[in-house]
């Protein structure tokens, strides 16, 4: 599993809370535990929220069996948007990152959005659909945000047009994995419009103080 911190791959081995929340309502039984885990790399803790059911057992014990679990915290994934990056690329980010866990949908919709106004404002994409920026500015970019790029393009077609399966006819989700995947690569491309040319130009006017000090000519 992937630390929702520090973005590191590590193995899942979470503890799960004694106490535990139980309901019967309309013919069943409802559950609910948390669980926990501390990450070994970066030493934060996780916390998830497991949905289930229970069934009853002798001695008035019950036995639970979980459905699905929501991480509760950190509660918005974690994500952190360098100072760099324009508040208006930045509000859509945090929130896609922030909803997440309840919508991989509506997050992979706000990162398409983040995306396009990206690619149109700072990459200087002329054309108007997003497939076609991605073919437009794609082959500027190093190899392998071009790769990615191509990559996330069908995840950011389902959020805004969802598509049907040939084989069952239902709607085709966007998994919390692939919407994920939206946010690390906004993540890289902030870095590569915003991050890389703002930290260069600090340099190169730390090096130009110096040589102005000396006597040298400045870098242009």
């Amino acid at each position: 599993m992937i630390c929702p911190h520090c973005k590191i791959a590590i193995h899942e081995s979470p503890q799960v809370t004694d106490i535990s929340y139980f309901q019967q309502k309309n013919g069943s039984n409802y559950a609910w535990k948390a669980k926990h885990q501390q990450c070994p790399e970066c030493r934060e803790v996780f916390i998830y929220i497991q949905g289930g059911s229970w069934t009853a057992l002798p001695n008035n014990q019950r036995a639970f069996t979980p459905r699905a679990e929501h991480l509760v915290w950190p509660q918005e994934g974690h994500r952190v948007c360098p100072p760099e990056v324009p508040d208006t690329l930045k509000k859509d980010f945090l929130e896609a990152a922030a909803i997440l866990p309840k919508s991989p949908q509506a997050s992979a919709a706000l990162t398409r959005r983040c995306l396009q106004h990206l690619l149109r404002e700072h990459g200087k994409a002329t054309k108007r659909d997003l497939a076609d920026q991605i073919d437009e500015i794609a082959p500027s970019l190093p190899a392998n945000l071009s790769d990615q790029l191509h990559a996330v393009r069908n995840i950011g077609n389902f959020a805004a047009h969802p598509q049907k399966s040939t084989n069952s006819g239902e709607i085709l989700e966007v998994e919390p994995q692939e919407a994920e995947w939206n946010l690390d690569l906004l993540e890289e491309l902030f870095d590569h419009y915003f991050v890389k040319p703002a930290f260069l130009q600090r340099r190169k006017e730390a090096l130009n103080k110096k040589l102005a000090e000396a006597g040298k000519p400045l870098i242009a």
